[in-house]
């Protein structure tokens, strides 16, 4: 029998302690496992140790919902994601998150390998998903502020929320040029114009941190542990389909292409993004999740990052979806696609990606390429030497710091539209001290609203319940003199109106939340009781409107009763910022993102158009200087 030191024994748990990478049994050095080799050496030598069902695995990224510690362990999956609103528990608390990805985790580095999965989540306007986060402003909002110094700090704020939870990916930004309002995505989109979109890529910095000035372009990079991996979203020309329906084809020629949609993914890769998400919409009738030439020959050719694809993205390559699902993923996988989300599929997956490498219709040449990009964004984020959650970050959820921060981006995203009639004394800044003042519409009070879709759940919710902040109507109730009186009416009618003598009134409605498809409208109406609203106070007071919503809506019947308008766009929970200019204690300076049409007639129409003749132009915004309101 053989005997082993006492002092050996200490000197290896001496190493085990210090990360000095170990001798496996055999005296083979695992090269992977060293922080000193190169990230290339180090994916090299794992490479070349994985079997072809371990490199298939990296490719699969599936919904928390079904991952299980045998499947990690078993399957090598690559990566987790959560869907819309898919949670550990109701209300989850950091800890929560932190719990459930950790366990993961654990069953990851299970593996025989001990790759690490990497977990992701939509986090398009913070960390949307989880309970008490800092929700920001929507990027249609943050378009209009025209300040990219401001989107690289929420992107930095937004990455400490998500660490905060443990999870170190986000599928954000969205850099589409929505070029068409009917789209129910368009509130994901900074502007119409390409130069803001190519702007606002700041946040890529912010999410990920500056790239050093030595470094290869195309590369990716993560700057530590309280920085995560972005994800520019969703190549290409989501945001220019045929009436604004979701998933639809995009028809313009290669130059429109380049021109307008194609702009902010140049600064993107240059500034580091770890990956890029495919677009469900077609380009001149071609599915991009099957675009060869667009994803694997243009976009992969200066990046080397990976590609992933959306929801069951390749699904929808044939129709009706999943149809011929072998198909499928073998045009997914030649187009280019390095990660395919199958969130409930993985087995079957699996299995088709390994039948059709074994039998040469899908090269090893394309596999690999698939997993040393995999594998370089997980050496970027450093999984392999902390594969676990930092529990110190937990505090950094909801901070007052990222909430002082989301007002002052709510500030700045305020567009003011009108401001009394071309004789009249503006009616903005309102004063402080009144008698009594109304506050009327279905979106004073309601933070689901106030933050629109992508929050809490999918399509958003209805409510206070759900995150923490603070609504329109406690911030003018925070912001005017004790002595005023401040009546609150959801829906009042005109004789109340009439009846009560109001200094003046301020009525915020809206669209209620919505995401992808199901935002999609032919007719961009407020819904009622919104317009009744309007005409009820409007008609019988000194009002001002307050629209909230995720892009221009019709508004041109009821402008001639507003006293002022105020494009609030999607901001999120902190009300607050939305009284501080009302009453003067900021002045207004957002620029509008997109043109705010007369009539859906229009439609499409974007600025340089030659049947041009918005309501209000792009780049429109009237400013206010900041008073001491009384």
């Amino acid at each position: 029998m053989s005997r082993i030191s006492i002092p050996l024994v200490g000197f290896l748990l001496l190493l085990c302690c210090l990360g000095i990478p170990m001798i496996q049994a055999e005296g083979d050095y695992i090269k992977y496992r060293d922080p000193k080799q190169t990230t290339n050496v180090r994916i090299r030598d794992l490479m070349s140790r994985m079997t072809l069902a371990e490199k298939i695995g990296q490719m699969a990224q599936i919904e928390r919902s079904v991952a299980t510690a045998d499947i990690l362990r078993d399957c090598s999956i690559g990566s987790i994601l959560s869907g819309g609103g898919s949670a550990p528990l109701f209300n989850a608390k950091a800890k929560d998150w932190i719990d459930m990805i950790n366990g993961f985790q654990n069953a990851s580095l299970s593996s025989r390998l001990g790759i690490p999965m990497i977990y992701g989540i939509d986090a398009v306007h913070g960390h949307n998903n989880v309970y008490k986060a800092t929700i920001f402003p929507h990027n249609v909002g943050l378009g209009a502020t025209r300040d990219p110094d401001l989107v690289k700090r929420i992107g930095a704020a937004t990455a400490l929320e998500v660490r905060a939870t443990g999870i170190p990916y986000v599928f954000a930004p969205c850099i589409a040029v929505c070029r068409d309002p009917r789209w129910g995505r368009c509130y994901e989109s900074y502007s119409e114009d390409p130069k803001v979109v190519e702007m606002m890529t700041e946040i890529i910095p912010g999410l990920q941190g500056d790239v050093p000035s030595d470094s290869r372009k195309g590369v990716p990079y993560v700057g530590g542990k309280d920085k995560v991996a972005a994800c520019a979203k969703h190549f290409v020309g989501d945001g220019g389909t045929t009436k604004g329906i979701n998933e639809n084809d995009t028809v313009i020629g290669y130059h429109g292409l380049m021109s307008i949609h194609m702009p902010a993914y140049f600064p993107s890769i240059i500034k580091g993004v770890s990956t890029v998400m495919v677009s469900y919409s077609s380009w001149n009738g071609q599915k991009m999740h099957a675009n060869r030439y667009l994803v694997k020959t243009v976009l992969k050719d200066i990046t080397q990052g990976f590609v992933i694809s959306d929801w069951e993205g390749i699904d929808r390559i044939t129709y009706p979806p999943h149809s011929n699902y072998t198909e499928s993923v073998l045009k997914g996988i030649s187009a280019g696609i390095d990660m395919i989300m199958v969130p409930y599929n993985h087995t079957e997956f699996i299995n088709i990606v390994t039948d059709l490498v074994n039998n040469n219709y899908i090269s090893m040449d394309r596999i690999d390429d698939a997993v040393r990009r995999i594998l370089r964004v997980k050496f970027a984020l450093g999984l392999f030497e902390t594969p676990l959650a930092d529990e110190t970050l937990v505090d950094q959820l909801g901070s007052q710091a990222h909430r002082d921060l989301a007002r002052e981006a709510v500030r700045k995203s305020l567009v003011l539209l009108k401001n009394g009639g071309n004789a009249d004394a503006p009616v903005l800044p309102l004063p402080k001290k009144a008698s009594k003042i109304l506050v009327a519409g279905s979106h004073a009070n309601n933070l689901g609203y106030q933050c629109g879709g992508w929050t809490a759940t999918w399509q958003g919710v209805d409510g206070n319940n759900y995150t923490a902040g603070t609504t329109i109507l406690s911030g003018i109730t925070a912001a005017v003199d004790p002595s005023t009186e401040i009546v609150y009416s959801k829906n009042p009618d005109a004789d109340f109106v009439k009846s009560n003598n109001f200094s003046y009134a301020i009525v915020v409605v809206g669209e209620t939340p919505y995401a992808e498809t199901a935002g999609d409208s032919l007719n961009l109406t407020i819904a009622e009781p919104g317009p009744s609203t309007i005409l009820n106070v409007c008609g019988n007071a000194k009002c001002v409107v307050v629209i909230v919503s995720g892009r221009p809506v019709v508004i041109e019947p009821y402008e001639s009763q507003i006293d002022a308008l105020v494009a609030a766009w999607l901001p999120g929970t902190e009300g607050q910022g939305v009284a501080d200019v009302l009453f003067g204690d900021y002045g207004f300076t957002g620029k509008l993102p997109r043109t705010w049409f007369r009539t859906v007639d229009q439609l499409p129409m974007n600025v340089g158009d030659s049947h041009y003749d918005p309501l209000f132009p792009y780049d429109f915004g009237l400013t206010t200087k900041p008073v001491n309101a009384s």
